[in-house]
């Protein structure tokens, strides 16, 4: 895919880059050299390739998936202004 000095003003214009006349012809020869590798990405065979989130095989550590309250209320509720029952007392705003 070829980028013309238009195309390339108008992509410095929208990812709000001041480039000066005489480098839009650089910046549509670099944009075009990009979207020439990723051209050719795409027609790189991958079916059967398994997505993997590393190079080297790792397993996350994960903690037990447990709701509870955190058992610090009254610590959380320190911070507020006003409280109520137990939770936070805000103003009324709609009437």
């Amino acid at each position: 895919m070829s980028i013309d000095k238009a195309t390339a003003a108008r992509v410095a214009h929208l990812a709000r880059i001041r480039v000066k006349d005489e480098d839009l012809e650089t910046l549509a020869s670099e944009l075009s050299g990009i979207l020439g590798w990723v051209e050719q990405l795409g027609e790189v065979d991958v079916e059967g390739v398994e997505p993997m989130t590393s190079v080297t095989p790792m397993a996350l550590r994960r903690r037990e998936d447990a709701v509870t309250d955190g058992g610090i209320r009254e610590r959380v509720l320190a911070n507020a202004p006003a409280t109520r029952e137990g939770f936070f007392a805000v103003p009324k705003v709609v009437e």
